[in-house]
């Protein structure tokens, strides 16, 4: 918008639409007046064509906002995703079509059923139609744009490196020409660099100078061919950034992403899945590589967690929660949507356990047979749901489903859908929309226990850092009669009385703890507390998977 339109333009625009989100598309301004006129009568209804990413994040706060106001827009007829194509240009792309009117009413939304090309380029097409309140993301059924970002979650996902440079990147021979593996310390600013192409097909075997924290003059003092290689490669091309930051610091990423740096600092290794891919894939990644701003990065280095993002149950929810994109209709990880609010299991150290073991088996396996057979990822998943639909393969597929051992593959994740829907304590056959029912009101029910104070930490020693000591919910003492309480008490919060208020508050107390507690340490954290009666409810908590003993200590 700004290099179209110029940097005024957009500024103004921006300021006299606060309610649309600045990473909107320019066509959601369009959509925004139109509901605004219809919504407050001022029109009848409006019928609007748009690209397909009205359902996505940014775009659906958009309708989101319209559909909750007061009065209330309602979606009369909706088309999520259909085949657009300008004959005269043969630019194929898929859009939506929205139909809104004033006040609560239920719609019709049309889904594609089939395509068949014509020979003109256009698409003969049949629909399944549902009838239905259409929500934000142009759906019927279980709304999962109501769902809240979980504290549990907070700070743990972000995108990759923008770099702004491509002299930045580099091969492992220029690199040792610059002076790795001979110079000490340069390691740590020239490591490998993996975009999401180098994950779903072909790596590059490329690496990346990551000068962050050095000033320009200690780059040049330290490492001086490696300072003259960015000089010539890089500052030509910052110099003529508009934005004055990436100027003047020419010789860092344009985007420092100095929140992803923290988030992965004392990892081994960290979860990573591409933004917009055909599938839903999570992995590992080493420490030591810098991701490119096209995958999300997951700061989780517990093969449990890996386990239950590559489970059918949040692969189902985050197909749902996110975005689709281009003509190939890839689905898009927004973390804000897809991650922050995903409720995990709490599960006890045996279902863990398993989880674990399998995840750990299914990141191996994709690896060795990548790095064996040279097989992509992409090609892997495509044999695997050919597997999965009974259909036949050809002579080309059946050498990937040889060599890549795919139905392993599949093995691997139906034991896992299993072990992560048993972690939950549901079914294995539940349908999509049963799955969406459940996590919906799971995410309900978990932010409900966090107003409460109750936060189950996903990496309670990096996020709970630096919390402030919630304060319990008990009941308010009885006033004394007489004196009032010791001293030694002050501060302490009250030892409910009943059983049911004792083991919320441990459970609280627990949950707000950084790092592992012992029940006697906990138990100070009360007045007239025994350790042994926390230690009993601390016994009772790790029974139901809500609290896990290490050692002589107890942590989320």
């Amino acid at each position: 918008m700004r290099d179209d339109l110029g940097d005024g333009y957009a500024e103004t625009l921006r300021a006299a639409y606060p309610d649309v989100p600045e990473s909107a598309d320019f066509v959601l301004y369009w959509w925004h007046k139109a509901a605004e006129l219809v919504r407050t009568g001022k029109a009848r209804r409006f019928g609007l064509i748009t690209t397909n990413k009205l359902g996505q994040t940014f775009a659906r706060r958009v309708v989101q906002t319209q559909l909750s106001a007061k009065p209330p827009l309602s979606l009369a007829f909706a088309i999520a995703d259909h085949p657009w194509v300008d004959t005269a240009e043969g630019a194929a792309v898929r859009i939506a079509m929205t139909v809104g009117v004033p006040g609560k009413h239920t719609g019709e939304l049309l889904e594609v059923k089939t395509e068949s090309e014509q020979a003109d380029g256009s698409a003969k097409i049949t629909f399944d139609t549902k009838r239905g309140e259409i929500s934000a993301d142009l759906t019927t059924g279980v709304n999962v744009t109501v769902t809240n970002e979980l504290k549990s979650n907070e700070g743990l996902a972000n995108r990759g490196f923008c770099i702004f440079g491509s002299g930045f990147i580099v091969k492992p021979d220029e690199a040792k020409g610059l002076g790795l593996g001979k110079i000490r310390g340069l390691e740590k600013y020239i490591r490998p660099y993996l975009n999401g192409r180098d994950l779903t097909n072909t790596p590059r075997d490329v690496m990346v100078i990551d000068l962050f924290g050095m000033s320009a003059d200690e780059v040049r003092e330290n490492f001086p061919a490696t300072y003259q290689h960015v000089l010539t490669h890089v500052k030509p091309e910052r110099d003529e950034n508009p934005r004055a930051s990436r100027r003047i610091n020419w010789w860092i990423f344009g985007e420092p992403n100095k929140q992803l740096r923290e988030m992965v600092n004392g990892l081994k290794r960290f979860v990573v899945t591409v933004e917009t891919s055909k599938y839903r894939i999570f992995t590992f990644f080493n420490a030591d590589v810098a991701p490119d701003n096209k995958l999300v990065v997951i700061a989780l280095d517990d093969a449990f967690f890996l386990g239950v993002l590559s489970s059918r149950i949040h692969v189902v929810y985050s197909l749902a929660a996110g975005g689709w994109i281009g003509y190939g209709n890839d689905p898009v990880y927004v973390k804000s949507r897809c991650f922050d609010p995903f409720p995990f299991p709490l599960c006890g150290e045996k279902e863990k356990a398993r989880i674990r073991e399998l995840a750990e088996a299914l990141d191996a396996h994709r690896k060795q047979v990548q790095a064996k057979h040279g097989l992509t990822l992409t090609g892997l998943y495509n044999v695997l749901e050919k597997i999965r639909a009974g259909a036949t393969l050809t002579e080309k597929e059946k050498f990937v489903h040889d060599r890549g051992l795919v139905s392993t593959l599949k093995s691997l994740h139906d034991d896992l859908d299993a072990a992560v829907s048993a972690a939950y304590g549901w079914p294995a056959s539940l349908t999509d929309a049963e799955i969406l029912e459940r996590l919906v009101a799971l995410n309900a029910e978990r932010a409900a226990e966090e107003a409460r104070g109750v936060i189950h930490w996903l990496r309670p020693e990096y996020q709970a850092k630096g919390q402030q000591e919630i304060i319990l919910e008990t009941k308010p003492a009885k006033k004394p009669k007489a004196k009032a309480a010791p001293a030694k008490h002050k501060g302490k919060a009250a030892w409910p009385k009943t059983l049911p208020e004792r083991m919320h508050a441990v459970e609280t107390a627990l949950h707000a703890a950084a790092a592992p507690i012992a029940p006697a340490d906990l138990a100070k954290q009360f007045a007239r507390a025994k350790p042994a009666d926390v230690a009993e409810i601390l016994k009772t908590l790790e029974t139901f998977g809500r609290a896990r003993k290490a050692g002589e200590k107890f942590s989320r």
